[in-house]
């Protein structure tokens, strides 16, 4: 609930100052009064009034003076004048030096409580237009960021602590875990929220195309460059720029980008002016880039400079007891999207999810959910709407271990270890199917393995 609007009143005449303090405390207001400016300025400096209604004419400081000191110490106090010699050119530099209104000697008191309530509505509309910022802040550093177990709970304290710094930051973990939505918690709770966080995803992107994405380039730089073109470091002066799949960048933007981050200055390609921009560097990686360096594919002066801090983000089988609260989510969000009514999900299939290993991680499960949502009857989502189910019932007594090993088996030689097909075929990507072929040792000579 709102505080009391405060009023103070500055007037010399004990008559006015005592009739408008009457009338205003019984209209509800918290009201205090001065009478002169001096004391008015001592009040002021001691407490905040939303409304100061301050007569032009008292002997030393007169009204006029007052309204410019209260605005030099950029107090944002709503300032009504009163007079009782009127003039056009009395109201215009009024307003002009900062004044709300003015009102004229003796007061309609119909006119003086319409001003009053005037400046009240001006008042409560930015209290909660403050308000509603506050909540859109807050919204912005979780709104995708769900789950109660301690390993999300330690994630979000690292975002917390690191939020505030301007060092750089490797968020690390398997694909579909989250990790962009990680870096947008950060970027939204730092200093340079109300600045661009500006993302490129390296990886889809070949070495010359990159160099241009992240320094832009000039006119003529290149055949199809028809027009100067900023790049990506530029447009994140004074905020973030987040790399993703950074492990994917070639030796030679390596050695660009530790150039970059050790000057804060590039220049584009195809021109000679350098450019300044004060960034703050985000990277996630789903790769060992410690490895990477130990194996001399990453530069090691580059890791050290990226690596300040690390935050990692687990995988969902790490964190099964988040998977009914995503599953929610994801249910009213896409019945939300679909212009459904929200449908419940069956406790057997919620238990099936549980005890999957979501190679995909939340993208998996996000993926399933919908799908569950647009061919399922919109009454409930039962183990049948789950493209897992198959997968996971066991009746031989085998662990869900082998069963996946069992079924990626199934996918890779049914599209000839065609590893894109294959990634596709079981809904996750590539590097994500690499990692599982490494960790379950499948060969394309297994195929008299499949059960």
């Amino acid at each position: 609930m709102s505080k009391k609007i405060s009023i103070l009143i500055v007037d010399d005449e004990d008559s006015v100052r005592d009739s408008l303090f009457n009338w205003f405390i019984e209209d509800g207001y918290h009201v205090e009064c001065a009478e002169n400016a001096k004391i008015a300025l001592s009040k002021i400096e001691l407490d905040y009034f939303d409304i100061i209604l301050a007569d032009i004419k008292m002997p030393g400081m007169d009204g006029m003076e007052l309204l410019r000191r209260i605005k030099s110490l950029k107090n944002e106090s709503i300032v009504i004048i009163m007079t009782a010699f009127a003039t056009v050119d009395t109201a215009v530099q009024a307003l002009k030096d900062g004044a709300f209104d003015y009102i004229t000697k003796p007061f309609d008191p119909d006119d003086l409580s319409h001003l009053i309530r005037n400046a009240s509505k001006q008042i409560l509309l930015k209290q909660e237009n403050e308000i509603l910022k506050d909540r859109v802040v807050t919204l912005e550093n979780v709104e995708d960021i769900i789950g109660n177990s301690e390993a999300m709970k330690k994630v979000l304290r690292d975002v917390e602590s690191v939020s505030q710094s301007n060092s750089s930051i490797i968020i690390t973990g398997e694909s579909g875990t989250g990790k962009e939505l990680i870096a947008k918690a950060i970027h939204s709770n730092s200093s340079r929220k109300y600045f661009p966080l500006v993302s490129v995803h390296c990886g889809a992107l070949t070495e010359s195309l990159l160099e241009s994405e992240l320094f832009g380039h000039e006119k003529g730089a290149f055949t199809g460059a028809m027009y100067n073109r900023k790049g990506r470091f530029e447009m994140a002066d004074n905020g973030t720029i987040f790399l993703d799949e950074i492990a994917t960048v070639s030796p030679k933007m390596q050695v660009e980008l530790l150039r970059v981050l050790e000057t804060k200055a590039f220049v584009r390609v195809g021109g000679n002016k350098e450019i300044n921009s004060d960034f703050r560097v985000i990277c996630a990686t789903n790769r060992n880039l410690k490895q990477m360096v130990e194996e001399g594919i990453f530069r090691e002066d580059l890791y050290y400079r990226l690596n300040v801090v690390n935050i990692h983000v687990p995988p969902l089988r790490e964190r099964s007891g988040d998977i009914p609260l995503l599953t929610e989510y994801f249910i009213k969000k896409y019945c939300t999207s679909m212009n459904k009514p929200s449908i419940p999900i069956d406790s057997s299939a919620i238990k099936r999810l549980e005890e999957f290993d979501f190679p995909g991680n939340i993208r998996e499960l996000e993926n399933m959910i919908e799908r569950a949502i647009v061919i399922g009857n919109g009454k409930k989502i039962t183990l049948k709407d789950l493209p897992l189910a198959k997968n996971i019932i066991n009746t031989s007594g085998e662990s869900l271990y082998e069963q996946e090993k069992v079924h990626i088996l199934q996918i890779l030689n049914k599209y000839d270890w065609n590893i894109s097909n294959s990634a596709k075929a079981l809904k996750v990507d590539r590097v994500t199917l690499y990692n599982k072929i490494k960790k379950y040792d499948l060969k394309s000579s297994d195929k008299n393995k499949e059960k």
